[in-house]
């Protein structure tokens, strides 16, 4: 199904990953967002109770809090309306996260 307008809404079904809109052409993008929140909130920190999955298992659901669960992004003639260098990041932030599912939802004209 094809919409004139509308909106595309992506959810992710997960506590320890994340979506985000972000650069996608240069791929140090990803590198630095990853070093970014590594930084930010570091695995092996004494202070964490919830560790029942391991040293990133609290790192990794306060690092999908900071970026979110979903995006929504406007769809224009048909396609997503996304910027020239925009892309959907799927953001994993566990060490071994498995498989991960997500929920796209679309409505429009």
């Amino acid at each position: 199904m094809s919409w004139k307008a509308g909106m595309c809404q992506v959810f992710i079904q997960h506590t320890s990953a994340s979506l985000t809109i972000n650069e996608n052409a240069d791929p140090t993008v990803r590198k630095d967002f990853e070093t970014f929140f590594n930084k930010a909130v570091p695995e092996n920190d004494p202070d964490y109770l919830h560790d029942y999955e391991g040293a990133d298992d609290m790192p990794a659901h306060l690092k999908s809090s900071l970026l979110g669960a979903s995006v929504l992004i406007p769809i224009r003639n048909g396609r997503l309306a996304l910027g020239t260098w925009q892309g959907i990041y799927l953001c994993e932030h566990r060490d071994d996260g498995g498989r991960r599912s997500v929920v796209i939802t679309a409505w429009g004209e």
